[in-house]
């Protein structure tokens, strides 16, 4: 029996620790650039310092961000802790990336109207519920039919970062169009059930436990895809979800057609959520339940819209009398 590749094991031991597919496909494309950056040596004969001299390259010559710095030292210790059972200790010699804290872009309740206003389908629904329950992208389009409350107006987050579930609010005013949407999914599972398709994507686990779990009504996709992939391990052809790039683009367009002069993406939608409930009085605990943060501190950071700039303080030159007006005429100098 040949010899598994290496990526080929480190993929498994991810599925085995039930990482999601994009922490998956970062770590392996970490491990890749590792082997890379030492002219293909196997990464069993390579320890500390080889780690140190691969981190201090993307901080100084490559001038990765913290956080991306930070991504890639934890695919390498995954590597070494869960496949060749070896401890790497914290290494202190590597320089380190620099920290940058940016105040995220929010857009005002009406810019938010401006932008959804010129959507519409499928996206206009997706970025309204990002706008309206405060969820990640991914999350809203891993979505499935038992996630969504109508009774309780809730939808539950399930695995979200940091393989978390959370519940948070359904918009009253989403009701009926995902009310709508669901029997467009009930069509096309019954339209795809006739043609002997394999249902939707599911997690293998699940699919081992319960086989008839991919058919089932609960585990269709919110908003699936149209066209179908062959699942690798039943070969049969299944469902997945909306690719992201579909969203995100239709919110590009918006954003370029509104006019406006700022900067927006879908994870815009996440952060007008959470101010625009803090201008309104919520609790700053019950947002933070909400968005799924595990430091109130990651949820303070939306708070710097409620001092109005400058926090709080009022310029003395809105204190002082009416200015004197300009003469247009006098020469600048």
């Amino acid at each position: 029996m040949p010899t598994p590749k290496l990526l080929d094991v480190v993929r498994d031991r991810l599925r085995m620790h039930h990482y999601s597919v994009r922490t998956e496909t970062a770590y392996l494309q970490w491990i890749r650039r590792f082997i890379r950056f030492h002219k293909g040596h196997h990464p069993r004969g390579l320890r500390g310092p080889a780690i140190e001299a691969f981190l201090t390259y993307l901080a100084t010559e490559r001038q990765v961000s913290a956080a991306t710095q930070n991504q890639a030292l934890a695919a390498l210790l995954f590597l070494y802790r869960y496949v060749y059972d070896v401890k790497v200790g914290w290494i202190d010699g590597i320089v380190r990336a620099r920290t940058s804290e940016h105040i995220p872009v929010v857009l005002s309740v009406d810019e938010v109207a401006r932008v959804l206003g010129l959507m519409n389908g499928t996206e206009w629904l997706i970025c309204s519920l990002l706008y309206g329950s405060g969820m990640r992208l991914t999350e809203c389009l891993q979505l499935r039919v038992k996630d969504i409350g109508f009774e309780y107006k809730e939808i539950v987050v399930r695995n979200g970062k940091g393989q978390k579930d959370r519940v948070t609010i359904l918009p009253d005013r989403l009701i009926p169009p995902l009310k709508d949407q669901l029997e467009r999914v009930r069509a096309l599972q019954e339209t795809d059930q006739e043609a002997g398709r394999g249902g939707v994507t599911v997690p293998h686990a699940l699919r081992c436990k319960y086989p008839e779990a991919p058919l089932s009504w609960a585990w269709q996709y919110v908003f699936p895809a149209r066209g179908l992939v062959r699942d690798r391990g039943t070969g049969l052809w299944v469902r997945k979800h909306v690719d992201p790039r579909q969203v995100q683009r239709a919110m590009q367009a918006a954003v370029r057609q509104s006019g406006l002069s700022r900067p927006a993406s879908c994870h815009t939608l996440r952060h007008c959520f959470a101010t625009h409930l803090l201008e309104s009085g919520s609790d700053i605990r019950t947002v933070q339940e909400l968005l799924g943060h595990s430091d109130v501190k990651t949820t303070m950071i939306y708070t710097h819209v409620l001092n109005r700039g400058g926090r709080g303080v009022l310029s003395p030159l809105d204190r002082s009398g009416p200015l004197p007006t300009q003469n247009p005429t006098r020469a600048n100098n």
